[in-house]
């Protein structure tokens, strides 16, 4: 089979979109996919999650070439948001803080939010587990205070007070 888009060299890339349940394959030769670009594609590189990870982290964004920007460091291992991007992997855990503006958009991509929601362990997630309910209870006690349910309003309020005391 040859390369879709020059249709000389033989085809070693292929992709597949499935797009609202319409499926597009395209197949083209390693020169041919790494012009399309949508992913940083180096047949040198042998396949690695570093080397996927900083591909993901790589798309969309661009490093100014003005002199005078000042490049961002993680005061923790020193890294920059571009050996992150390198690399794939994240310094110390001082990188979340440091380049979270930069990684906000890449993270809600990936994982469809940028606030973990998953399980909680089952042992030492009784906190956790107490947090998520009182940012529950405040969100349906403001509900309560626009719909102007104050009797309801200030049961809430004395549930919120109540978990408020068990965390502390």
């Amino acid at each position: 089979m040859y390369c879709e888009e020059c249709k000389q060299k033989p085809a070693a890339v292929h992709l597949t979109q499935v797009y609202n349940g319409n499926i597009i394959q395209l197949h083209l030769c390693e020169e041919c996919a790494a012009k399309k670009g949508g992913f940083i594609f180096d047949p040198g590189n042998k396949f690695s999650i570093p080397n996927l990870l900083s591909s993901i982290f790589g798309t969309g964004y661009t490093v100014e070439s003005n002199p005078t920007t000042e490049i961002k460091t993680c005061p923790g291992c020193g890294m920059t948001f571009n050996d992150i991007r390198q690399t794939g992997k994240l310094g110390c855990s001082e990188c979340y803080q440091v380049f979270a503006k930069e990684m906000e958009p890449t993270l809600r991509r990936i994982h469809g939010n940028s606030q973990h929601i998953g399980k909680i362990p089952s042992r030492g997630g009784e906190k956790v587990l107490l947090r998520r309910q009182l940012d529950n209870l405040k969100t349906h006690l403001q509900e309560a205070v626009n719909r102007e349910e104050y009797e309801k309003a200030a049961e809430i309020r004395d549930s919120i007070k109540e978990m408020e005391n068990r965390l502390v």
